[in-house]
């Protein structure tokens, strides 16, 4: 089953309500960000293609390679497959990330089928590509398709916010913090909205790094 969508911050209003009712800390965390974002973003290739680009640079950089990318009309798998990898290491891609670029572009996925395919079945479909981690297929699912229901427990950001929030010793680990999201189903998505906001503020106010 898909299950919820958020689509609009009233969405988005009505997880923050249930996850404060069955878990008073994320009360507390709401209290010192305020209302939460609804970070929605397009689906398909480009944002995908754009997930690739940004892998291990600034923000910056990702942002001047996209640019060039883009006024090169470098946003279509059909684009990209007529493309050498010379060509796409003039416009600013590593020669990985030129293979990564193409492997997507080859993969043919569905993008539309995608949007009422089961959480699971997206994320194993789009990991199934060389380039694309667990990480980024579930904050595909999270924003681009407004899963309400998802989770991405590899974020380290995610992880650090939990050990501050929840008081423990240690940053989780993946796999338990992934067991702890549990208990926010069928929000995990505005759980993730929560701890990343919490993140923030937590950030400026103790410095971390």
């Amino acid at each position: 089953m898909v299950g919820r969508i958020i689509e609009t911050e009233a969405c988005v209003a009505e997880g923050v309500d249930w996850l404060c009712a069955v878990e008073p800390r994320f009360a507390e965390a709401v209290a010192l960000t305020g209302p939460l974002p609804l970070r929605r973003r397009p689906d398909g290739f480009a944002q995908l293609l754009s997930a690739i680009v940004s892998q291990q640079v600034s923000v910056a950089s990702a942002r001047a390679i996209w640019a060039r990318l883009e006024a090169a009309g470098m946003t279509t798998p059909d684009a990209i497959r007529a493309t050498d990898e010379a060509g796409l290491r003039a416009l600013g891609l590593s020669r990985q990330k030129a293979g990564y670029a193409r492997a997507l572009a080859e993969a043919g996925i569905d993008f539309e089928a995608l949007r009422s395919a089961p959480t699971d079945e997206v994320v194993s479909t789009l990991v199934a590509v060389k380039g694309i981690g667990i990480w980024t297929a579930e904050i595909y699912a999270m924003f681009s398709l407004g899963r309400a229901d998802v989770f991405a427990p590899g974020d380290l950001a995610l992880q650090e916010a939990a050990r501050l929030l929840f008081g423990l010793e240690a940053r989780p680990k993946e796999r338990e913090l992934r067991r702890m999201a549990e208990a926010w189903s069928p929000w995990r998505s505005v759980a993730a909205r929560a701890l990343w906001a919490y993140y923030h503020v937590a950030k400026q106010r103790e410095g971390i790094v």
